[in-house]
Order: structure tokens, then C-alpha cells, then sequence
């Protein structure tokens, strides 16, 4: 590491002496490039970047939108948590052959965020975006003497969601593809909305997403509130309440708040499925009270989120849950097709349910012994 600290110092003193004599911010001349272009980021800052952008570094949860926009090709190096083995972490799983190779500039595992300025520099890459605050965006620009763009790490569904997803589109001439990102996410909540937002409350049952997955797995007590993917189809869910509106995420409760809330049905992320049996088994008696377990409705679906949100996978799992809760509602939709379409879009991959189903993490009725009706 001190070796790693020595270069960086080096590195860092050679590129501030080079923009001392220049005269110019680091962001304001963007070192090997000719024609220029200035974007404004989601931090307000004017940046100076390339008018053509070939090489890329995307850190926070840019790699999943650069995924998105068709840009896997065109970075040159990612953070430790990019080396995908999991289907659930979509994005970069699709891409695992591409990126297994790259050089690692930094992580960001479990909200920890570090960056290696030495690889930064040697990389040089046209830009680098990221989802950072101020701080962390102009001491990157400090020690490398890169321009950075920032876009916001927003809520899923979002409109700051769709703006990260229009600057970076804007910064590296994928305008087109982002808008089309936009509108695909939006005609499937348009549709989504549709469906269940004319079904009376009363025809509702209650709904639970627990095992939620925020800064690691959790059991029964980790539950999603304002979750957005129950949002966009108008289920009735417990949670309603328990956080601020326009605030998302995942909460822990006592068992006592489950069994209170007794939801009618409970969805279960791939990732907890394993401690909520490991739970039941020494615990059988509070779930032979929660009456999903008993009638026999709880479900599995895949993470909605693997180092920040995904956007397809919930997507897909709107249309899965909705179909479940509101048959009628949606008669003429072909699960399978949708999913397949869902996935072709942004991954590429029309048969991803089937992925996910092979490594166990896929959609499914889940079964527990001595418990379902």
C-alpha cells in the first residue's frame, strides 16, 4: 500500500505541475483531448469533457447506467465490486467476460468508498462519472487531474433517475439510447399503472416485502417500505407510512410489527430466503401465526438490489407480482414474453429468467414444510 500511496504522489505531483503551467482547472482541460464540450452535472458544476468520449471509468452505480446505454465496451477500468458472480448483480453479469480483465480503481463494497488515483491516471480515460457528493467529485479531479461528471445515485422510477440517465447519454453521444432507456421504463410503468391503479383498495389483499437486501441480507425483520416496485403497482402495503414520502429503502422491525401487520402475502428476496428457513426452524411458532405462511403465499423473487438498485429486475418482478395479485388485471399478459422483453432491452439477454433460475435465485411459490395450506 505504501508503494501504491508513493505513486499516487508522484502521479499527482506530475499532473499539478503540468496544470499549474497551463493555467487551467483540471476539469476545464481534459488532458489528450482536442475538441471540447461543456455539460452541466447533477452537482450543477460546468464540466469540460471530450466531445467524443471512447474511454470510460464509471464508479457508484454508473457501471450499472453505462450498462444500460450500451457503453460496457468503452470502460477501460471499474471498482472491485464490478467482478460479477451473481446474476442478481445483472449488469455487470452480462458483462463479466468484458470487465473480468479490467484494472480495479477503487470500491465502493457496503457503501465504502475509496478510488485509486495512481490507476486513474495511468488509465486515461476521457471521463470518469460517478455518483458522488461535491467532496469526493472535486478531491478525484484534485489528485488526477480528470474530468469528472457527477449524476445523482436517485430513487428507482425517478425523474432525477431519468435526468443521471440523460446526462451521461449527453456526455458520451448516447443521447438517443438514454432517451429510449427513459421512455422503455416509462411505457412499462405507464402499462404497470394502468392495470391497478382503477382496482378498488377493498379487492387489494395486504402485501410484505420482507427479507430485503440493504447493506447485506437480512430474515423476516429486513422489509422494504415505499418500495418502488409495490409503488408502481398500487398494492396494498403494510409499510405504508413508515418512512417519509419520497423515501425509500430497506428497515429493520421486531417480529412484533410482522405479526401485527399479518400481511396477506409476502414477497422474499432470493437472498434472505435461506435465513428466513434458518429462522423458522428455531422459531416455527411465529410463523405458524403470520397467515402468508399458512396459506401457503409467500414468494421469492430475485434481489431488486445488488450495490444499488437495479432498474430491469424490478421491472420484471412488477409484472411477476402483479400478475399474482391481480390475475384478472393481467389476463393478456404473457409473463415469460414480458420478462424476455424486459431483459433483451437492457441486458441483452432475452433468457435471463432463466439464468436466474438456475442459480436458484429465479421467481417461484416457495414451499415450507409443515406450514402451507
Amino acid at each position: 500500500k505504501w508503494i501504491r500511496r508513493a505513486a499516487a504522489l508522484v502521479l499527482s505531483a506530475v499532473m499539478a505541475a503540468a496544470l499549474c503551467a497551463c493555467g487551467q482547472d483540471p476539469a476545464q482541460n481534459p488532458p489528450g483531448s482536442t475538441e471540447t464540450k461543456t455539460i452541466t452535472d447533477a452537482l450543477g458544476r460546468e464540466v469540460t469533457v471530450p466531445a467524443t468520449v471512447e474511454k470510460i471509468i464509471p464508479l457508484g452505480n454508473t457501471p450499472r447506467m453505462i450498462s444500460y446505454l450500451g457503453l460496457a465496451d468503452r470502460v477501460v477500468g471499474i471498482g472491485d465490486c464490478e467482478k460479477a458472480e451473481s446474476p442478481l448483480q445483472a449488469y455487470a453479469y452480462v458483462n463479466r467476460d468484458k470487465w473480468k480483465d479490467l484494472p480495479i480503481v477503487g470500491s465502493d463494497s457496503m457503501g465504502e468508498t475509496s478510488y485509486y488515483p495512481e490507476e486513474l491516471i495511468s488509465l486515461a480515460p476521457d471521463i470518469i462519472v460517478c455518483t458522488y457528493g461535491l467532496d469526493t467529485v472535486q478531491d478525484i479531479e484534485r489528485q488526477t487531474g480528470l474530468p469528472v461528471v457527477a449524476v445523482t445515485d436517485a430513487v428507482l422510477f425517478s425523474a432525477e433517475y431519468e435526468d443521471s440517465l440523460r446526462i451521461l447519454g449527453e456526455v458520451c453521444g448516447v443521447s438517443e439510447r438514454a432517451e429510449a432507456v427513459v421512455e422503455f421504463i416509462n411505457s412499462c410503468i405507464a402499462d404497470l399503472r394502468a392495470r391497478t391503479e382503477v382496482i378498488p383498495d377493498d379487492d387489494k389483499p395486504s402485501i410484505l416485502a420482507a427479507a430485503a437486501t440493504f447493506k447485506g441480507s437480512h430474515g423476516i425483520e429486513g422489509v422494504y417500505s415505499n418500495y418502488a416496485v409495490f409503488d408502481v403497482i398500487a398494492v396494498n402495503d403494510v409499510t405504508r407510512g413508515m418512512l417519509d414520502t419520497g423515501v425509500a429503502g430497506g428497515v429493520l422491525v421486531d417480529k412484533e410489527q410482522i405479526l401485527e401487520w399479518n400481511a396477506d402475502m409476502i414477497f422474499l428476496d432470493y437472498s434472505g430466503v435461506e435465513l428466513v428457513r434458518q429462522d423458522m426452524a428455531e422459531n416455527p411458532d411465529f410463523y405458524k401465526q403470520l397467515d402468508a405462511f399458512r396459506s401457503g403465499n409467500v414468494y421469492q423473487c430475485p434481489n431488486s438490489t445488488w450495490h444499488w438498485s437495479n432498474v430491469e429486475i424490478p421491472l420484471v418482478s412488477a409484472y411477476y407480482m402483479g400478475s399474482l395479485l391481480y390475475p384478472e388485471a393481467f389476463e393478456d399478459v404473457d409473463f415469460e414474453a414480458k420478462a424476455a422483453e424486459i431483459f433483451e432491452f437492457f441486458l441483452g439477454e432475452p433468457d435471463y429468467l432463466s439464468t436466474l433460475a438456475e442459480a436458484g435465485a429465479g421467481y417461484m411459490k416457495l414451499e415450507f414444510e409443515g406450514m402451507n395450506g
